[in-house]
C-alpha cells in the first residue's frame, strides 16, 4: 500500500533511550529496577535505563537466543519451538518511555515543550504511515481482498468502507443494516457478521448473499475444511458449505456445547478452536465436527485465539495470555502463562521485516503491546484514544489497527531500525 506518511502523527519520531552507560560509576553496573518494571518516573534516574551488555560466548560473539521462524496466523505449522523457550524475555527490555496522556486525548497545552512523548507509538522497527478516517463508531473488522486488492473495514456504525490500497482514499461506503461484529476475506469473498445473519459479498461479481441462521450478533468468522464457521451470540457455531452448482452457500452443521456467546474462532490442522463468554475453549474435529476437548483454565471471556507452530495461544479479560501444547495423549495443556496488567482484547500474529515472529496484543488500557515470540520480549507499544478492537496483517510488511473512535491506522515494519530522535 503506497500511502503517504502523515507528518502530523510524528511517524518519524522514535522513542528516546533514556539513560546512558556513561557517567557516574554506580550507573555502569546497575539497571533501574523500576525501569525494568516499566514504572520509573524519576526524571534524572541515577541507574541505567537500558540493559547491561549480553555475555560474550567463547568465540567472542554476543550470546543471543535465536528467533523461531514459522508464525502462521490462523493455521498451525510443522516444526516446533521448544516449550522451554516461552517467556524467556519476561525481564528483558521494555518500552518504558512515557507517552503524554494529554497528547493522546488531544489537549496537551505544552506542545513541543512537553517533557513526555507526543507520539502514537514507542518502537524502533515500525512506523505509522497514515490514519484512515470516516467511521463514526468502533472498528470491529478489517479485511484485505487478494482478488480486488482493496482494504475493507466494518464498524458498529453499521457500515463497511472500501479503501484504495494505493492512495488510502475511501472509495465506497455500504450500509449493512446492522452493527458489524466481525469481518474476514477468503478468495473473492468478504464475509461480514451482523445481527442474525452473515453477509457474503463477492468482490469479483459485486453480488451479495445473506446467510441466515444466526440468532443475535455474529462475533467471529473463520474458514476451514471448505466450510465457513460463524460464532454467534446464542452460543452456537454455525457452518455453511459453498454449492458450486447453485452458486450459493448452504447450511452444513450447527456445533453446540458452549453456554454463552462464541466470540473467537481459529482453525489449526484439522481442528477448529472456539472461545466463549462462558470462559471456555472448545476443540473440534474439522472432519467429524465433534467436540474433542473443553479447556477450562481461563476465568473470564476468551477474547482471541491464535495458532502458532504446534501451539495454541489464547487471551482473556482475566489478564492472561495462555500458551497451549498437546500432550502425548493429544489433549491440550497450558505450558506457559503471560500475565498482563489489563484485560486482553485481540491477538494478532505476523512476521516483521526481518521475518521474525511477533505478537500484537491489544489491551483494555487502550494500548497494543508488541512482543517477540516465543520469548515475549517487548519491542514496542501502540497507543490509541480508545481500545483497539480489530487488527489485520497486510502485504509488504504492512499491518492495520482499528480503534473505538472509528479510526484505522496503517503501520509498516521497517527493514532498518528507525533513527532515535
Amino acid at each position: 500500500m503506497d500511502i503517504e506518511p502523515a507528518d502530523q502523527y510524528g511517524n518519524k519520531r522514535s522513542f528516546q533511550r533514556a539513560g546512558s552507560s556513561q557517567g557516574a560509576p554506580d550507573r555502569v553496573n546497575k539497571v533501574c529496577f523500576d525501569w525494568q518494571a516499566g514504572r520509573c518516573n524519576r526524571h534524572r534516574c541515577r541507574f541505567l535505563h537500558s540493559e547491561l551488555p549480553q555475555p560474550m560466548s567463547a568465540d567472542g560473539a554476543t550470546s543471543r537466543r535465536g528467533y523461531h521462524q514459522g508464525l502462521v496466523r490462523g493455521n498451525s505449522g510443522a516444526a516446533g519451538a521448544s516449550i522451554s523457550g516461552w517467556g524467556k524475555g519476561r525481564a528483558g527490555r521494555k518500552a518504558s518511555d512515557k507517552i503524554c496522556s494529554y497528547f493522546i486525548g488531544g489537549n496537551c497545552s505544552y506542545g513541543d515543550k512537553c517533557r513526555f512523548l507526543h507520539s502514537w507509538f514507542i518502537g524502533d522497527s515500525f512506523s505509522l504511515l497514515a490514519p484512515l478516517q470516516g467511521h463514526q463508531n468502533v472498528v470491529t473488522g478489517i479485511a484485505l481482498s487478494s482478488e480486488s486488492g482493496k482494504l475493507y473495514s466494518g464498524s458498529k456504525d453499521e457500515s463497511v468502507r472500501v479503501w484504495d490500497s494505493q492512495t488510502g482514499q475511501c472509495t465506497g461506503v455500504f450500509n449493512v443494516g446492522g452493527e458489524v461484529g466481525c469481518m474476514i476475506s477468503e478468495g473473492a469473498w468478504i464475509f461480514i457478521g451482523v445481527p442474525n445473519a452473515v453477509k457474503a459479498w463477492n468482490t469479483q461479481t459485486a453480488t451479495d448473499q445473506n446467510l441466515d441462521g444466526p440468532i443475535g450478533q455474529v462475533y467471529a468468522l473463520v474458514v476451514g475444511n471448505d466450510m465457513l464457521f460463524a460464532g454467534t451470540q446464542d452460543a452456537h457455531i454455525l457452518a455453511w458449505k459453498f454449492n458450486v452448482a447453485g452458486n450459493c452457500f448452504e447450511p452444513a452443521a450447527s456445533l453446540n456445547g458452549h453456554r454463552l456467546a462464541v466470540v473467537s474462532l481459529v482453525v489449526g490442522v484439522m481442528r477448529l478452536y472456539s472461545g466463549s463468554m462462558d470462559h471456555t475453549i472448545k476443540v473440534w474435529d474439522l472432519a467429524t465436527l465433534q467436540c474433542l476437548q473443553t479447556l477450562n483454565d481461563h476465568t473470564s471471556v476468551v477474547t482471541s485465539l491464535l495458532c502458532w507452530d504446534q501451539f495454541l495461544l489464547s487471551s482473556s479479560l482475566d489478564q492472561t495470555i495462555k500458551v497451549w501444547a498437546a500432550t502425548e495423549s493429544g489433549n491440550l495443556e497450558v505450558k506457559y502463562i503471560h500475565n498482563k496488567e489489563h484485560g486482553v482484547l485481540v491477538l494478532c500474529g505476523m512476521h516483521d521485516a526481518q521475518a521474525k515472529p511477533v505478537l500484537l496484543c491489544s489491551c483494555t488500557d487502550k494500548s497494543i503491546h508488541i512482543y517477540d515470540l516465543p520469548s515475549f520480549i517487548e519491542r514496542g507499544k501502540i497507543f490509541s484514544k480508545k481500545e483497539v478492537r480489530a487488527m489485520e496483517v497486510g502485504p509488504s510488511d504492512l499491518f492495520f489497527t482499528g480503534d473505538g473512535t472509528g479510526e484505522l491506522k496503517v503501520w509498516k515494519w521497517s527493514t532498518n531500525k528507525m533513527p532515535v530522535s
